[in-house]
């Protein structure tokens, strides 16, 4: 997809399923959550949008169009007299598809100028990636209860509980490395997960909170003896998949 020189044009693949990441236009709540308190719009054609940054700057337009998972398109310009852009006076479009990885975005702001694009590059840079923030923050919510039940299905010992919850949490061909682990699929992850039991007897458990951007988490760890001993300890790096599922993980021993 080629830029016309008076545009910006950004892609981003959000980690999040493509009805999360469109009702960011839809719900004027989750519209302020990315832009600033006081942002609202008015998800209809027509219908009234507008921008109060952080900083006290506004922006306002209107939608033009509006369809259901796959594009939205309104106006866009600036309050304050003195900005180049009147309201109304430049076009944002925003189109939606499913990628791998979760939702790609891609915007389109057509100004009147190729000074005025690139000027607003930086601009758009940030905000979709505030954007991606919130939008697969919502997606990965229950990230910290996934970190726990992936930890204690490495402690789980009937291997028919254990598999059913590594089928729940993880997707088919999920990967896992660590030290002593290059590992592609759960019946590889399963059987490693056994001989760890026989080899490695410890229960994993998390300790701290988990941290989660952008669809990705880290979570500390502590390998737990039967005798209450801590064995080892280290950090979790996990990939999810769009849907809340674990797509990638990576075990650091000792950091």
């Amino acid at each position: 997809m080629s830029r016309e020189p008076n545009e910006v044009l950004r892609r981003i693949v959000i980690c999040a399923r493509r009805e999360t990441v469109f009702r960011y236009f839809t719900d004027p709540e989750r519209f302020a959550a990315w832009w600033g308190a006081g942002s609202s719009i008015e998800p209809r054609p027509g219908g009234a949008l507008q921008i109060v940054y952080p900083g006290g700057a506004r922006a306002s337009g209107q939608v033009q169009e509006i369809v259901a998972g796959e594009r939205v398109r309104f106006t866009y310009g600036y309050d304050d007299p003195g900005k180049p852009i009147p309201p109304g006076g430049s076009t944002v479009e925003i189109s939606f598809a499913d990628a791998p990885g979760g939702t790609l975005v891609t915007l389109r702001h057509t100004v009147g100028s190729p000074e005025l694009a690139r000027s607003h590059e930086p601009g758009w840079r940030y905000q979709l990636a505030l954007y991606a923030r919130v939008a697969s923050a919502e997606q990965h919510a229950g990230a910290e209860a996934t970190v726990d039940r992936w930890f204690a299905a490495w402690a789980e010992g009937d291997a028919a509980l254990r598999r059913a919850a590594l089928e729940t949490l993880a997707v088919a061909d999920v990967g896992y490395r660590d030290d002593f682990a290059c590992l592609t699929g759960l019946d590889d992850l399963d059987s490693h997960i056994a001989a760890t039991h026989v080899h490695m007897p410890a229960k994993l458990v998390r300790s701290g909170k988990v941290a989660l951007t952008q669809g990705a988490a880290l979570a500390r760890w502590q390998a737990v003896k039967a005798d209450g001993a801590v064995a080892a300890s280290g950090t979790l790096f996990i990939d999810f998949a769009p849907d809340g599922r674990i797509a990638r993980a990576a075990g650091f021993w000792g950091f």
